[in-house]
């Protein structure tokens, strides 16, 4: 869990933010040496720096959205697992010889309901996140996600997907063990599970990476997250042959969760604290927990037949378009 006496780590948008801040410390210890009483002008800079939070938060570009679900302090997988649930014993291995660290997994109980809970987790700092792989899981990672989602079918109950990545790792083992494969036999096996399926993008959600954890009966997006074909970086590559064009892509992508929502990839957009889920990782677990709770509640009253038949033509819709 993120802590909040660490030294915090500031964006390029955030820095006008920071600098009315240090000035309020500035000002109420110079008035505490001095005797002076400066409350009044601490209010109005305070209440300024609360406005100001706010229009920078609610006008966020595509790409500054990407930097805030980048961000290193934001609330990971295992933060999520271990602070909503009641009990929790990860799980390991695909059988098969691996145990992917980008991939976290197991059994828990959700308001006393067992379920099993997994997703992509990134690193805190460097060597986390090497030992992570920076969230992006080889083909030993989907086979353990989909050894985990099987289990859960066999004993019913609900699968519950933490979506984190900005893509499945394309190394050259990861293709010489069959990454494609492996993602398209998650894809497949997800649509015939009988349980309740719940995925949320809760920070980078990019190309089948993502996709291979979240074929769900909900999909569930935070409100500064991103979900997209593939990360900006890659786009840009691909489409110009230049990598520095990933601002540009961001916005080509339509990655922003108010994007999805309206053209239907998405079911919910979940609200985060001002200045995002780092700035308040305890009110951004009790958001997503609410809602999970609350779909589980309506997803527990259909019948597994109703269940697969809203995965299949939720996907089925994507990709629909009119010409004008």
């Amino acid at each position: 869990m993120p802590t909040l006496d660490r030294k915090p780590i500031l964006l390029d948008f955030e820095k006008p933010l920071a600098e009315l801040e240090a000035r309020i410390t500035q000002i109420r210890e110079l008035a505490e040496e001095n005797d002076v009483d400066v409350s009044d002008q601490i209010r109005q800079l305070e209440a300024r720096a609360v406005q100001l939070r706010q229009e920078i938060f609610s006008g966020l570009s595509p790409a500054q959205r990407l930097q805030v679900a980048r961000h290193p302090r934001r609330p990971s997988t295992l933060d999520y697992i271990q602070a909503m649930s009641d009990e929790w014993m990860e799980l390991h291995g695909d059988r098969g010889g691996f145990d992917d660290p980008a991939v976290v997994g197991g059994v828990a109980r959700l308001a006393g309901q067992p379920v099993v809970m997994l997703g992509q987790q990134k690193g805190r700092d460097t060597k986390d996140n090497i030992a992570r792989n920076f969230g992006m899981a080889s083909p030993g990672g989907y086979r353990k996600a989909i050894r985990l989602m099987e289990h859960a079918d066999r004993f019913g109950m609900p699968i519950i997907t933490f979506i984190d990545t900005p893509a499945a790792w394309a190394g050259l083992d990861a293709e010489a063990f069959g990454q494609g494969e492996a993602i398209a036999y998650n894809l497949r096996e997800m649509f015939r599970f009988d349980v309740p399926i719940l995925c949320t993008v809760i920070g980078e959600g990019g190309s089948g990476g993502a996709l291979g954890i979240g074929v769900g009966d909900r999909l569930l997006m935070f409100e500064h997250a991103v979900y997209s074909v593939a990360p900006p970086e890659a786009c840009a590559a691909i489409l110009w042959r230049d990598a520095g064009k990933a601002q540009q892509a961001a916005e080509a992508l339509k990655m922003t969760a108010a994007d999805l929502l309206q053209f239907g990839i998405i079911d919910e957009i979940l609200p985060e604290p001002v200045g995002a889920a780092h700035a308040d990782p305890l009110k951004t677990i009790e958001t997503l927990k609410a809602a999970l709770l609350r779909h589980l509640s309506e997803l527990n009253q259909m019948t597994a037949a109703q269940r697969r038949e809203i995965r299949y033509q939720k996907f089925r819709a994507i990709g629909v378009f009119s010409e004008r």
